[in-house]
C-alpha cells in the first residue's frame, strides 16, 4: 500500500497555515517532532497527506519519517475520529474481567463497531493495548479521562453523559 493510499482526508488551507506555523518553529530538530504532533493534533481531526508533507517541509525531515510516526502510536490517526475517543482495553486482565461485555454494550449503545466512527462525528471506538490500571479492570478511557471497575451498565451511563455532553473537555 502507498502512503498516499491511507491518507484519504482532506485538510484546509487554513489549518495547513497552523500546521506550519507549529512545525516551522522546529526546523532541523526532528527529535521534536512528537511535540509538533502533540501540537498539530488539537487542530486537525487526522494526519492527511497534505499535513505530514507539511510537517516534514517545514521541520527539514522525510515525509516518511512523519507517517511512520504517525501510524506507530495508536493515539494518533491518520483518519479522521470523533470528538470524543473511547478507548478499550485489551489487556489480559481486562478480557478476563468482562471486557467482551463492555465492548458489546459500547457498540449497542453508539451503533459503530471498534475502529469506527460515529455518524455524527462524536464518537470513536478502538482498542488500546493496555491503560496501566488493570487493578480496576476492565477499564476504558474517553479522550484523556479513565473509567475502571466497569459493567455494561456503568459504560452505558458514563457514555450516555458524553452523549449530552455533561462531561467537561
Amino acid at each position: 500500500m502507498k502512503v498516499e493510499e491511507t491518507y484519504s482526508y482532506k485538510t484546509s488551507s487554513s489549518k495547513l497555515v497552523q500546521v506550519a506555523e507549529i512545525a516551522s518553529r522546529y526546523k532541523g530538530r526532528p527529535e521534536m517532532l512528537m511535540k509538533v504532533i502533540i501540537q498539530v493534533q488539537k487542530i486537525v481531526p487526522a494526519f492527511s497527506a497534505s499535513v505530514a508533507s507539511v510537517i516534514a517541509r517545514e521541520m527539514g525531515i522525510p515525509q516518511t519519517d512523519v507517517y511512520s510516526f504517525v501510524t506507530f502510536y495508536a493515539m494518533l490517526s491518520v483518519k479522521p475520529r470523533g470528538k470524543y475517543i473511547i478507548r478499550m482495553c485489551k489487556s489480559a486482565p481486562c478480557h478476563v474481567k468482562g471486557a467482551k461485555e463492555i465492548v458489546r454494550a459500547l457498540e449497542d449503545l453508539l451503533h459503530i463497531k471498534m475502529g469506527e466512527t460515529t455518524e455524527d462525528n462524536r464518537f470513536t471506538l478502538e482498542y488500546c493495548p493496555c491503560l496501566g490500571i488493570c487493578e480496576v479492570s476492565p477499564a476504558i478511557m474517553i479522550n484523556e479521562k479513565t473509567y475502571g471497575n466497569l459493567t455494561p451498565d456503568s459504560v452505558r451511563s458514563i457514555v450516555k453523559m458524553y452523549i449530552r455532553e455533561e462531561v467537561e473537555d
